[in-house]
């Protein structure tokens, strides 16, 4: 670190300790007990940046990834590429910007255990927001819903497949990503038919009325969770 970089945030210092345990103890009590000792921060305040332990340290490297992806995005010109390649191209950067499998393959193990499975489907619904938003996503109906959960159930299962594919530069799982985004977009083909069918326009009167209705959630920027979110 030069004199000119400014030092890191307590939370990224814990979090970077954490990866040299990770490995060896997943994402546990552990590691955090080990991280809070190598990287020098305040006990007191390492619990309070990770006051559930390891799940905290596990959602915290989850969003760092994340936060890598919006960078990557931001910098990519995405625009000659057709919407489906477009979403190809996060999910497939999202995963080439892990660093260590090993530590993905820890938190997938966490966050299928029952009493984190929320903590680890909300995890893979930020990401998928992530790419959304990146991507210039402007729907505020129904849409904003069912592109996110779509999206995340091809982002979990990818990572799945990822985690055991030993093929050469991972081109089985990017097969594998094309091939359900595949499966979405036949989908879509058979929901934009019903749209146009007058049979089934009649019978799906009622619940499109009430599906106009549903809005996509604005959160204030000044609840406390929030701002606590800008001191991480």
């Amino acid at each position: 670190m030069t004199a000119d970089t400014p030092p890191k945030a307590p939370a990224d210092r814990v979090l970077d300790a954490a990866m040299l345990h990770v490995p060896f103890d997943g994402w546990s009590e552990t590691t955090l007990r080990a991280a809070i000792a190598d990287s020098g921060v305040d006990a007191a305040l390492a619990r309070s940046l990770f006051p559930r332990g390891g799940v905290d340290l596990a959602l915290a490297y989850h969003r760092r990834g994340d936060a890598a992806l919006r960078e990557a995005l931001a910098a990519e010109d995405l625009s000659a590429l057709r919407y489906r390649d477009r979403i190809a191209r996060a999910v497939r950067l999202r995963l080439e910007l892990v660093e260590d499998k090993e530590a993905v393959r820890r938190g997938t193990t966490l966050f299928a255990l029952p009493h984190h499975a929320a903590d680890g489907a909300r995890a893979i619904w930020q990401t998928s927001d992530t790419i959304w938003t990146a991507l210039g996503d402007t729907s505020r109906d129904i849409n904003w819903y069912t592109k996110r959960a779509t999206l995340s159930a091809v982002y979990s299962a990818t990572v799945l497949f990822w985690l055991g594919d030993d093929s050469l530069g991972h081109q089985a799982t990017w097969e594998f990503l094309d091939r359900r985004i595949e499966g979405v977009m036949q989908i879509e083909k058979a929901k934009a038919a019903m749209r146009t069918n007058p049979i089934a326009k009649a019978v799906l009167a009622g619940p499109m009325k009430l599906m106009e209705k549903i809005r996509k959630p604005d959160v204030p920027e000044d609840l406390p969770g929030r701002m606590a979110d800008r001191f991480r």
